[in-house]
């Protein structure tokens, strides 16, 4: 009736480190599918999107869901401060913090113009 308290400790350790050395293995038979990613560049969606999606996917995080800002400025209002070729200079080329390029080309007028709509 006196058993050895260790043995199952020491079954543990061993299945755990057995366990780690079968998913290190199967994680180095995966390591070219993981590299090799099979996401798309965003930049194809953004293409085809409206203003109001390119901002959803791209803008949100720094200026809030409501335009009311967060790390960057507040949207409300800004075409009453800028014009629509000084937000798209700023779309296309950031400022402070907000990066450049983060809308195509071909969708920054689109884009600037919904902007310096925003109420």
């Amino acid at each position: 009736m006196n058993r050895n308290p260790l043995i199952p400790f020491l079954l543990i350790a061993v299945l755990g480190i057995g366990l780690m050395f079968l998913l290190s293995f199967k994680g180095i038979g995966d390591h070219e599918e993981l590299a090799k990613g099979d996401e798309e560049p965003k930049t194809d969606d953004l293409a085809n999107a409206k203003p109001e999606d390119i901002y959803q996917q791209s803008c949100v995080s720094c200026h809030g869901q409501n335009y009311e800002g967060g790390a960057g400025p507040a949207l409300t209002g800004v075409g009453e401060k800028l014009s629509a070729d000084e937000i798209k200079e700023t779309i296309k080329n950031g400022r402070g913090i907000m990066p450049a390029g983060l809308v195509p080309d071909e969708k920054l007028d689109e884009m600037a113009e919904w902007v310096s709509q925003i109420k």
